[in-house]
């Protein structure tokens, strides 16, 4: 089907993503349509109209008996936030970008009035009244609600660009968290429902089952089967860094035996192709001035003693991360070969295996708090670490915790 003002996205020429994109961004402004925020160009695009198009998912069946619901945290959607949330169903939300997780669970306070629920299914709302929801949590996802660019009457859809309601479908794949089963609904403006090639789809390419307009509900019948897990063969090392929850997805199906060779990775050439991260570190370790002992690396690692170069000592000088509840007869190499295989190798590791912890020093904040995003959730001997920024840095060679970081019981 072509739509006046937003069809023949290929007429000029060979049709792709981006001229279909362009278009609709393009008409969209035209023509009035574009609403807040603006210009819709490299969005998912808010529309007049968007509100009364998410009101129409409470005429669904499927929404009805939806008990978990993902919606992701475009502008277009907070209408269907809102319905959930006053639906009284679990409301989660991808974390912007993936920087710092999956989802978020939005929480709104007990007795929350008809206007505090408006304000939860705000961007803002997001961000205040929102809990992280780790890889280990049980979650089942009903139903899965995401933006569009375009979408074709088949079900085919085009996003942003950018890949992330392709990734976030597949990373709740790959965690169980959905089923070949489990129903995609989009919000668009009807001019967003146009034509799309077959060929342009790639097989991590997301398809919707059901498209919601001011004015129309689709239902696509789409025979095009949903990915069915994260193709590691897509996945760069940059990517890979820019979301660190993968890191450790990708950790937990190689663990499965899974197949997860990265797209810039040569099999036959292991040392070919490493990521700056992993650079960066080995520069620092390479360079650091020796104490009087051994070299301060990730494989030289004291229990009872910090070994902290005179440089390091300066307060500050790193940031530490707290990693708990290591279970009994953890071995430092087992930590050891986990970091290294989530790509979170530190700077320094200081064991401290009686007391069922371990620190790791980073060079600074931003590189401290990706590893710790990697790590959320991670098991080792059947236990889920406890993995946080410590609560003091380094001062004087020793790490100090809060009290209330200390193992209980003996």
């Amino acid at each position: 089907m072509e739509v006046a003002g937003c069809s023949g996205a290929g007429q000029a020429g060979p049709a792709s993503k981006q001229s279909i994109r362009e278009k609709i961004w393009a008409h969209l402004e035209a023509s009035g349509l574009a609403e807040f925020p603006r210009p819709v160009h490299h969005r998912i695009p808010n529309f007049k109209g968007s509100h009364q198009a998410c009101q129409a998912i409470k005429e669904l069946e499927i929404f009805d008996r939806t008990r978990e619901i993902k919606v992701d945290p475009d502008k277009p959607l907070e209408g269907v936030r809102l319905a959930a949330l006053q639906a009284r169903k679990t409301l989660l939300v991808p974390t912007p970008r993936l920087r710092t997780g999956l989802f978020n669970q939005i929480v709104p306070p007990l007795g929350a009035t008809k206007e505090i629920l408006r304000k939860c299914a705000t961007s803002q709302g997001v961000k205040d009244y929102s809990v992280p929801i780790g890889l280990d949590a049980k979650v089942k996802v009903d139903l899965v609600v995401v933006g569009s660019v375009a979408v074709s009457e088949k079900g085919w859809r085009i996003g942003k660009g950018e890949g992330y309601a392709d990734m976030e479908y597949a990373m709740m794949v790959s965690m169980g968290a959905v089923t070949e089963d489990t129903p995609v609904v989009t919000i668009v403006h009807d001019c967003q429902v146009v034509d799309i090639p077959e060929e342009l789809l790639g097989d991590h390419d997301l398809t919707v089952d059901y498209i919601l307009t001011p004015t129309r509900t689709i239902k696509t019948n789409c025979k095009r089967l949903k990915p069915k897990g994260i193709i590691w063969q897509k996945v760069s090392y940059e990517i890979l860094g820019k979301i660190p929850i993968l890191k450790n997805l990708r950790y937990r199906e190689k663990q499965a035996g899974k197949d997860v060779t990265l797209q810039d990775e040569h099999p036959d050439f292991p040392n070919a192709s490493i990521p700056a991260v992993l650079e960066d570190t080995a520069k620092t370790e390479n360079t650091r001035p020796h104490t009087g002992t051994s070299p301060a690396h990730i494989g030289h690692c004291s229990p009872g003693n910090d070994s902290l170069s005179a440089k390091s000592d300066v307060p500050g000088a790193f940031t530490t991360v707290y990693v708990g509840n290591l279970p009994a007869g953890t071995r430092v190499s087992e930590l050891k070969s986990t970091l290294r295989e989530l790509h979170v190798t530190p700077l320094r590791l200081n064991w401290q295996g009686a007391q069922h912890r371990a620190f790791l020093d980073y060079k600074d904040k931003v590189t401290a708090e990706s590893a710790v995003s990697s790590l959320k959730g991670l098991s080792l001997g059947g236990c889920t670490l406890r993995v946080e920024l410590a609560k003091n840095q380094r001062s004087k060679g020793q790490v100090e915790i809060n009290r209330n970081l200390a193992p209980q019981g003996k």
